[in-house]
């Protein structure tokens, strides 16, 4: 679900109008071991807590597992915000994180060029 290019959170001109470090209420460690290869992906579960609209929109970017990264770029926020998010939902149950299937070698060009090509079509 792509993010709206008007309301109170974008707007055309100037773009986000609300800092990334208020997204994560100024947090920038995430609790969950997180990397840009990592898989998230719902677990289907209703959070017992209040969270924001970003929160939101990354549980609904999670029906099938989907790298850090792709998300980050969906949310058009940084990887350290995104990350933060992504461990609140790991804490309350809400998504599942996971280190991809090729994780062995984490180096290999081919799985880098992959992540490159993901992240360049997002832009």
């Amino acid at each position: 679900m792509p993010l709206p290019t008007e309301g109170p959170w974008l707007d055309d001109a100037a773009g986000r109008l609300i800092r990334p470090y208020a997204v994560s209420g100024g947090r920038t460690r995430p609790t969950a071991a997180l990397d840009l290869l990592t898989l998230v992906m719902s677990t289907g579960s209703v959070p017992q807590t209040h969270l924001g609209p970003e929160h939101a929109q990354a549980v609904g970017l999670c029906q099938g597992p989907t790298s850090v990264a792709e998300i980050a770029a969906h949310l058009r926020l940084p990887a350290t915000v995104t990350k933060v998010l992504l461990s609140d939902l790991v804490d309350c149950g809400a998504i599942t994180a996971r280190p991809p299937d090729s994780f062995e070698n984490p180096t290999d060009r081919f799985l880098l060029e992959a992540v490159l090509d993901g992240l360049r079509r997002q832009l």
